[in-house]
C-alpha cells in the first residue's frame, strides 16, 4: 500500500521545516491532540497511542538535509511501514508532501487507509500553522 499526500505549501524555508521535523518532540505539535495520547520522544524518534490503543512508533532512518526525512515503524508497530517527508524549496518558502508505504493485506488496508489519510491531512495543516 502506498499513500501519497498532495504537495502543500509551508511559509518557511525548507531548512527551517527540515530542522523542525528533525526534532522528534516537534512531531507532537502536528498530531490531533484529541486522537492521540502517551506521546514520547527522544533523539531517535517518537511514539504515541492512536485511538483504539494502537501504538505508533516512528524511528528516524535517514535525513537528507532540507529535502527528505525517512522514518520507519518501531518494534511495537501493528505492521511495518515507512513514512517519508519530502521537502522542496520554492523561493523564500517550501512545499512538502508525505509518502506512506506499508506491506499489508487488503483487509488491513481497508481498515487503515481512511484514518491514515485523515491523520496526514491534519498533520499537514498543523505544520502549516507552525509557520504562519
Amino acid at each position: 500500500m502506498l499513500l501519497k499526500t498532495d504537495s502543500s505549501p509551508v511559509n518557511a524555508s525548507a531548512q527551517k521545516v527540515f530542522e523542525f521535523l528533525s526534532d522528534a518532540k516537534n512531531i507532537e505539535h502536528l498530531l490531533p491532540k484529541d486522537k492521540i495520547s502517551d506521546f514520547q520522544s527522544d533523539e531517535n524518534g517518537c511514539s504515541f497511542k492512536a485511538q483504539g490503543g494502537i501504538v505508533i512508533p516512528l524511528i528516524y532512518v535517514s535525513k537528507e538535509p532540507n529535502t527528505k526525512i525517512v522514518m520507519e515503524s518501531g518494534e511495537k508497530a501493528p505492521f511495518s511501514y515507512t513514512l517519508s517527508i519530502i521537502l522542496k524549496e520554492t523561493g523564500v518558502s517550501c512545499e512538502g508532501h508525505l509518502e506512506f508505504e506499508a506491506n499489508i493485506n487488503m483487509f488491513m488496508k481497508m481498515m487503515v487507509e481512511k484514518p491514515l489519510t485523515s491523520l496526514f491531512v491534519v498533520m499537514t495543516k498543523n505544520l502549516q500553522k507552525q509557520f504562519e
